[in-house]
């Protein structure tokens, strides 16, 4: 579009409908740089201004004047005075009603609402009401205009540089601690921050502890009234001044199994914080001292969230190592034990879902490795075993065998039936993809 032919609709424009600075400016917010929508419009206004007087005859065109009078330009109205022509008032712009205008406002609102929050880095979305975009969007298409800038688009940006302006907050468009969302049509401001990740492991110490929280059953196995997720973000809920927290673990263990040695994989998403750096040092020491030898967790440091998904995946991958207390029903030979530790020498292992939990999961076959197994006998109808194999694997199910649904087993291989009366985790192989996105001792500072 030439700048006569911009000139052309802007004059078109702003005789048919009183247009504010900003919203004449907008319809060709997207040619050129460095100006302000409201200086474009200015000067869009300022060449109409010129244009309104004929220097052939010496007069000026009124009804022009009038509509730049009526958009409020005071250069049109103190021209209208010069002349002698009749005043006239500026009225509310047809696009916004004035909404551009109250920029400043809306800014100091969003001010206000962020001085809960820690943040220092923040972004802003705005809610218009669905006539302005439909007034906005008929200038459009009536026009046949293609480089037009959203007043939504407007607004955001120049709220955001008002409130970096007054707070030194730096407005960010990737993951900043705060979004501010200005509700244009009840003029209300919320705030919600980003949520908050931390990495860490944890130590199951007890039996009978879930992980998530769980409904009270008379006939439960359940020997405490929390859960490892509670005991985990109770006390960084708190820290943090949040809504509420999620635990995301890297798998899960049975009711009555333990989780010891190195810990299981896990990541806190903290929702809605209103602090957002915390010393995890300290919120370590909170936790484990909260939990009173229940759970035990370590190594807590900040990452991005996009961790989690990964760490579920890897889940279902990663080496454990387990060992079971089980009791035999007859005796066995060392020999028996040692054919045993042989056949279950890095063995792929078929094991269809088991039948505790087909009520809950779907009915398939999951392909996993054993990678190890090693037997010791402690008695004459009990043995030790410690089974290093991969992640998903059902390992009560691979040794007594589950009525055939995981094959081989080691019921099946040793001849006896066989039950499984203790059960816990020894090791988990750590994410190496962890340091990947992790933050440092805090999160960052834009």
């Amino acid at each position: 579009m030439r700048a006569s032919e911009i000139i052309n609709v802007a004059k078109q424009a702003i005789q048919k409908y009183p247009l504010c600075d900003s919203c004449l400016g907008r319809l060709f917010g997207m040619m050129g740089y460095g100006l302000t929508n409201a200086e474009r419009g200015r000067a869009l206004k300022t060449i109409l201004l010129m244009e309104a007087y004929d220097t052939a005859l010496g007069e000026w065109n009124e009804e022009l004047l009038k509509s730049l009078a009526l958009s409020g330009f005071n250069a049109a109205r103190l021209t209208l005075a010069k002349i002698g022509a009749e005043p006239i008032k500026e009225v509310e712009c047809y696009i916004c009603k004035n909404l551009v205008s109250k920029v400043n406002e809306l800014a100091t609102m969003c001010v206000e609402v962020g001085k809960e929050y820690e943040y220092s880095t923040f972004q802003v979305g705005c809610s218009i009401p669905h006539e302005i975009i439909e007034r906005e969007e008929s200038l459009w298409l009536n026009f046949r205009l293609e480089r037009s800038e959203s007043i939504k688009s407007e607004l955001t940006r120049e709220v955001g540089k008002q409130i970096q302006s007054l707070t030194g907050k730096f407005y960010s468009p990737d993951k900043p601690d705060l979004v501010f969302i200005i509700d244009a049509k009840t003029w209300k401001v919320v705030a919600e921050p980003r949520p908050v990740f931390i990495y860490g492991r944890y130590r199951k110490k007890v039996r009978g502890l879930p992980q998530s929280p769980w409904l009270y059953q008379p006939d439960s196995r359940i020997s405490y009234n929390t859960s490892i997720e509670e005991l985990i973000t109770a006390p960084l809920i708190k820290l943090f001044g949040a809504r509420d927290a999620k635990l995301h673990a890297a798998g899960r263990e049975d009711l009555d199994v333990r989780t010891l040695g190195n810990g299981r994989p896990f990541v806190v998403e903290i929702v809605s914080p209103k602090v957002r750096s915390v010393d995890l040092g300290m919120a370590e020491r909170l936790i484990n001292d909260s939990a009173k030898g229940l759970v035990e967790v370590e190594n807590l440091v900040y990452v991005d969230g996009k961790l989690v998904p990964k760490l579920k995946a890897f889940s279902e991958i990663a080496r454990k190592k387990y060992v079971a207390k089980v009791k035999l029903g007859q005796p066995i030979s060392d020999h028996a034990l040692e054919e045993l530790e042989a056949k279950f020498r890095n063995l792929l292992v078929s094991q269809r879902t088991p039948l505790r939990i087909l009520r809950r999961k779907n009915d398939k076959v999951r392909k996993k490795i054993v990678y190890e197994l090693k037997a010791k006998a402690l008695g004459e109808r009990e043995i030790l075993l410690e089974i290093t194999c991969q992640g998903g694997l059902y390992v009560k199910e691979l040794i007594h065998g589950d009525q055939g649904r995981t094959r081989p087993n080691v019921a099946e291989v040793l001849g006896v039936n066989i039950t499984v009366e203790e059960l816990d985790i020894l090791w988990i192989e750590e994410p190496e993809m962890v340091s990947d996105f992790i933050l440092g001792l805090r999160p960052p500072v834009a």
